[in-house]
């Protein structure tokens, strides 16, 4: 029996083999990637999370799985690539690769800045819901696009004029990190999700009612924002310190909702 509404304390995958088949609309979640957070500690093992995700996702369910890579020796690990095409072995389909432009100042080596993580859109089968962000043109001109053939020859060819107004947001996300959060017996969160990431992805692949879960709850970003905007929510996190962080969060007072607008 699944209840709503709730936090658990567990290691995510063995809670969630309890769980029945396709009774989970939307999950938005940060996994602990590498070995750069400590998190408490705990570990976890990423093909039994991915396992059971895929097979408590509805038809039309959605992942949202954001995570990058550390750097070791001068090269960049690779994980988060290989978490996807594991998700895509599973069966699910890669519906978009997005990114989620934070950019953290700092110095690192003969490299750029590194500012960006990515936000893998997994969907079993094509999404049930899609509530895209609009945002504002601010500027005139023109637009071109097309297609073309496999031998480079432009089959057509398209030029729409923009005129202000609104448009559907493009894939590529700026927005600040998030702050910590502190429990009441004075552990920290070192990594907790920007309130209006969670929001966004809330917003756009799920519909009032729906049933939103995250399975490293970490400070109840997500459960907070899926509870703001009428979804119901399942939180797990195994360490003890972060569900209260959660309940801390989800008990603070819903804010107005806020139109699908940049």
């Amino acid at each position: 029996m699944m209840d709503f509404d709730t936090i658990i304390c567990g290691d995510n995958a063995t809670v969630m083999a309890t769980w029945p088949d396709a009774c989970i609309d939307l999950v938005v979640t940060s996994p602990p990637y590498d070995d750069l957070r400590k998190y408490g500690g705990h570990s976890w093992d990423f093909p039994s999370v991915a396992r059971e995700l895929t097979r408590i996702l509805k038809p039309g369910g959605v992942i949202v799985w954001v995570v990058a890579d550390k750097t070791v020796n001068g090269s960049e690990s690779g994980t988060s690539m290989r978490q996807a095409l594991h998700f895509m072995s599973l069966g699910l389909n890669l519906h978009d690769t997005m990114i989620w432009n934070k950019y953290l100042p700092g110095l690192y080596g003969k490299r750029y800045t590194f500012a960006w993580e990515y936000m893998f859109v997994f969907s079993h089968g094509e999404p049930n819901a899609w509530n895209p962000i609009m945002r504002l043109n601010v500027t005139g001109g023109k637009r071109g696009g097309g297609r073309r053939g496999l031998d480079g020859h432009q089959l057509d060819r398209r030029c729409n004029t923009i005129e202000g107004g609104e448009s559907v947001d493009e894939n590529v996300w700026r927005i600040p990190v998030g702050g910590g959060v502190t429990s009441d017996d004075g552990s920290r969160h070192p990594a907790a999700f920007p309130d209006n990431l969670a929001r966004r992805h809330i917003q756009s692949w799920s519909n009032p009612g729906d049933v939103v879960l995250d399975p490293f709850a970490g400070s109840g970003t997500t459960l907070r924002a899926a509870k703001e905007h009428g979804r119901r929510w399942i939180g797990i996190d195994v360490n003890p310190s972060y569900v209260e962080m959660c309940w801390k969060r989800v008990a603070q007072g819903v804010l107005p909702l806020e139109p699908n607008r940049n």
